[in-house]
């Protein structure tokens, strides 16, 4: 087993390889909270591989799923996550159940997916992203339980803008997040978005989905006041960054299908400066 320096070294340098909007974020957090992100990150970086890479399968996550367990029990194998992962944990007191819901979610990305009703994509949203939000805050520091369903919004809005962002690449794979109903709703098919079909129907659609987006970031706004406040800066940074790539899909009208739509390094950079001086 390697030593807890070198394993938070091994998630630092995931975070700062793949964590692209997230770890902007990380720049503004004091040394021993960014660990945490990084480690946190790395563990859930490792499931999302899990389901993305060619060949995935249950049993993989299933063993995946096995090894939380054993090393929350005080026994884990030889990934160099693992030291990092458990001290920050423990050190946070971040529940269990987040990381099994998060297993839970990435795992249901292994067969083709469709959504049916807006409320099967807020459970969706709610594993994969809102429990990412509840681990966070838990880093964060917060000083209300009220900090909880707002962290879970937050959650929703976060992953709503990368369902809108990567809807072609999605349906490619033989994953429409977008529910069915609306989808009908709409008169917009599958094979328009796997055909980049960018109708005015389409356009209706989009603009649909983003109001519904925009609604779950005015709702968890007071979160930022219920976080520590040296935390912050980190959070806004977050919400800052997704907010604007929202905007940009917007401002694209919504040109998804052909190209996919992204804050430049500049644009980050801008956020978490703005939020490092208080110009928020």
């Amino acid at each position: 087993m390697i030593s807890l320096e070198q394993s938070y070294a091994h998630c630092r340098a995931i975070a700062k390889a793949r964590a692209r909007n997230f770890y902007y974020s990380f720049i503004l957090l004091t040394a021993e909270k960014k660990n945490a992100m990084c480690a946190v990150y790395a563990f859930m970086r490792y499931c999302d591989d899990l389901s993305d890479e060619p060949g995935a399968t249950r049993t993989a996550i299933d063993r995946w799923r096995d090894a939380l367990t054993e090393a929350l029990a005080g026994r884990p194998d030889d990934n160099p996550t693992w030291p990092a992962f458990l001290d920050s944990v423990a050190r946070y007191s971040i529940p269990h159940e987040y990381f099994y819901d998060m297993i839970e979610g990435v795992a249901s990305d292994l067969t083709p997916h469709t959504v049916e009703t807006f409320e099967d994509l807020y459970q969706y949203c709610y594993r994969v992203a809102s429990v990412v939000g509840l681990t966070t805050i838990h880093i964060f520091g917060f000083t209300s339980p009220d900090a909880l369903p707002l962290a879970e919004k937050c959650g929703i809005a976060f992953q709503l803008t990368n369902i809108l962002r990567d809807v072609r690449e999605d349906a490619e794979l033989g994953r429409v997040y977008l529910p069915t109903e609306d989808l009908t709703r709409f008169d917009v098919s599958v094979d328009d978005l796997k055909n980049a079909r960018r109708t005015e129907q389409f356009g209706r659609l989009m603009e649909f989905e983003t109001d519904r987006a925009r609604r779950y970031y005015r709702e968890s706004a007071p979160l930022l006041d219920l976080i520590e406040s040296k935390s912050r800066p980190s959070l806004w940074a977050l919400i800052a960054i997704y907010s604007r790539l929202l905007d940009h899909l917007v401002e694209s009208k919504y040109d998804v299908l052909t190209r996919r739509i992204s804050l430049s390094s500049l644009e980050k950079t801008w956020i978490v400066l703005r939020a490092a001086l208080g110009l928020t």
